[in-house]
């Protein structure tokens, strides 16, 4: 009887334990409303439009020369600093030393020859005054000595010209800079008939490059001068170099049916570590404003679920939330100047939440800036859902008092 009485006590106990566990276990599935909130906050808003394109000098020279030759001499290298009028190369001068010699000859025989011209010229007219000649001998006298005038002329300007050609045979940098490519070797030979050869190609200061991008016809609308620009080089792909928009170039460029334009981007370069014909990877940033409020724009998309917010309509009078819903309803204003557009937030105070008319501007992919309606810091709602009541889980196991222990290890 006595067995019988203790096994009906534990049997009751065992049923208490287990309905205390079901019962939290039933309060720990009690559906509760949870929101998903972000934060107002001071930030900014930037939109951009991505172009590549090449980096190189600001100011760059094709050094050639106006003379054919033989080069003689070449006084610089790959990388040499120059200064403007500093010697650079000379060419063979033997062949235009020649040159001026004979024309220098032809300039003596042609001043010799107007000056006798100009004897007989003098005494004819005198002849020709006192008619003591006929006037076509006269006339003849006129015509030889303005063609030794001209022959003159012309004798001297050749003998300018092979002056300048000789001069010529010495190149000089035009500017100051930096030699960057060096077309030429001593010996060789070059040939001025059609085109000025290129000898060095020097670049005025690689402290200033800048980024000839292209930019695709469907985003140079957005580029505008004075924009601002960041970019990158695979030389230095964790390094952002800074860029100003200075010309929008007109011309088309169309490679493959693809229309693209020029877009030049002066970018400072102190440390030197552009350099030119690298490629730039750039992001022109057409929209950009700093110290704005601004909020994640998933909060400006969010509308309460009306089945989920059977909860909370008792924290308004009916009337009241028929008013906001009526309200929430309403289309969206648009400005008719700055393009500004009203929106709701759902602001959350405590276990209430508000929806606030509030004033939209800039917007970029993540955030939008809010022009008036809430103030920095206040929390935001951008999500709501049905979740289990979060208590504490229990872990302990129910064991039954008829269940034996595992033996502790040693036989204890």
């Amino acid at each position: 009887m006595k067995r019988k009485r203790i096994i009906q006590i534990v049997s009751a106990a065992v049923i208490l334990v287990a309905a205390f566990f079901a019962f939290r276990s039933w309060q720990n599935k009690k559906e509760v409303i949870v929101f998903d909130t972000t934060a107002v906050s001071a930030g900014s808003i930037s939109n951009s439009i991505t172009a590549s394109g090449t980096i190189q000098a600001v100011k760059m020279v094709a050094v050639g020369t106006q003379v054919s030759g033989v080069i003689q001499k070449i006084y610089v290298d790959f990388n040499s600093i120059v200064k403007k009028g500093q010697l650079l190369a000379t060419l063979d001068e033997t062949p235009l030393r020649v040159l001026l010699d004979q024309s220098r000859s032809t300039v003596v025989s042609a001043t010799a020859d107007r000056d006798f011209k100009k004897i007989t010229y003098d005494r004819y007219k005198a002849l020709f005054e006192k008619q003591l000649i006929a006037k076509a001998e006269y006339d003849q006298a006129v015509v030889n000595y303005d063609q030794s005038k001209a022959s003159l002329s012309g004798a001297n300007s050749n003998y300018t010209k092979n002056k300048i050609n000789l001069a010529y045979a010495s190149i000089f940098s035009p500017i100051d800079g930096v030699v960057l490519n060096r077309a030429v070797d001593e010996g060789q030979t070059v040939a001025a008939s059609f085109n000025t050869p290129t000898l060095f190609s020097i670049a005025n200061d690689l402290t200033q490059m800048r980024v000839e991008a292209n930019v695709d016809e469907a985003d140079i609308g957005q580029v505008k001068l004075g924009q601002r620009v960041e970019f990158n080089v695979d030389a230095f792909p964790d390094l952002k170099f800074g860029g100003i928009v200075t010309q929008v170039r007109l011309q088309p460029v169309v490679t493959s049916n693809v229309v693209t334009y020029t877009v030049i981007i002066e970018a400072p370069n102190p440390d030197k570590k552009l350099m030119p014909g690298m490629t730039a990877n750039a992001s022109i940033f057409v929209t950009e404003a700093m110290d704005l409020i601004i909020v994640e724009s998933k909060a400006l998309r969010f509308t309460p679920d009306s089945k989920l917010m059977n909860d909370y309509q008792k924290k308004f009078p009916q009337a009241e939330w028929a008013a906001i819903e009526k309200e929430l309803a309403k289309p969206a204003k648009r400005g008719a100047r700055d393009n500004h557009e009203e929106a709701t937030l759902w602001v959350k105070k405590g276990n209430e939440i508000i929806p606030v008319k509030v004033v939209t501007g800039l917007s970029d992919a993540t955030n939008t800036e809010i022009k008036s309606g809430v103030s920095d810091g206040e929390e935001v709602i951008f999500a709501m859902k049905l979740t289990s009541k979060s208590d504490t889980i229990v872990n302990a196991a129910v064991k039954s008092p008829f269940t034996p222990s595992r033996p502790a290890r040693g036989g204890r």
